[in-house]
């Protein structure tokens, strides 16, 4: 006589195989149906066509390891159905759900496969267009070097001579503090000589130069620096993740379909 607990595990044994195809499929169709929406609008040629397919990539890898799993899961509903004996005995394989799972494993090893070249060469596209605009901005920021100094300048040209045109607001400025005692002395010293003017306008144009240029460097090594590790980041995350994700599929599914054949082979 079976005993209760014997009679329990038959009773549940096939809603568990049921939950576990049905979770695996709803898992499949989901990620499936997520990498054909979230890329659209499509954009496999023309203007932005990389940054697109750099998207696209990074979303599918990202998502790769839910089919997986579902494919797993189908599989492993699928083997508690047949080892209680409720799976049809004179099904072909073709005709099965766990055939066609692992056709989709294979075919998903594939394109994980087919990614991780093409997104390493998309990195490479993408960090060339970067490290190209990154110079190019750096130029057009050097050819407005020209325009921002005579600005500078032209403004500090322009106080000091309000300064020195004016004898009592001069003074006044110096009495109250609002000028120090070292800029009081080139003030008068303009006054004086206003050659010497001329001389520290120069000088002012150097040092400003070299400070705008400094900051021009810092900013493009600063941007040529993140730009260089986000490709190197999103290379070894998206690539190493996609041949890994290759390896897992492919091994998955030519493993089954061989299991597969064998009873036909025997046969």
């Amino acid at each position: 006589m079976s005993s209760p607990k014997a009679i329990n595990r038959r009773q549940l044994s096939p809603l568990v195989s049921l939950a576990l195809k049905t979770v695996g499929i709803v898992m499949i169709l989901a990620s499936l149906l997520d990498m054909i929406i979230l890329p659209m609008p499509y954009n496999f040629s023309g203007d932005g066509s990389t940054q697109w397919l750099l998207s696209f990539t990074t979303q599918v890898v990202d998502r790769g390891i839910i089919p997986m799993i579902g494919i797993a899961l189908l599989l492993t509903g699928s083997w508690v159905g047949s080892d209680l004996g409720t799976a049809p005995q004179k099904q072909k394989s073709w005709q099965s759900l766990q055939f066609w799972a692992l056709v989709l494993s294979c075919l998903l090893g594939l394109l994980y496969l087919l990614i991780f070249p093409l997104h390493l060469n998309n990195v490479r596209i993408d960090s060339q267009q970067s490290l190209a605009q990154i110079a190019q901005e750096a130029d057009q920021a050097q050819t407005e070097l020209g325009t921002r100094l005579n600005a500078e300048v032209q403004q500090q040209r322009q106080q000091i001579v309000q300064l020195l045109e004016n004898e009592d607001l001069l003074e006044q400025a110096i009495a109250s503090g609002q000028v120090p005692e070292q800029q009081a002395e080139l003030l008068r010293q303009f006054r004086d000589d206003p050659a010497a003017l001329d001389q520290y306008i120069e000088q002012r144009v150097g040092e400003l130069r070299t400070q705008f240029e400094t900051e021009i460097g810092t900013r493009r090594e600063d941007a040529l620096r993140t730009a260089r590790t986000e490709a190197l980041k999103s290379g070894l995350r998206i690539g190493i993740s996609s041949l890994l994700l290759a390896i897992g599929y492919i091994i998955i599914g030519w493993s089954g379909l061989r299991a597969l054949g064998q009873p036909n082979r025997a046969g």
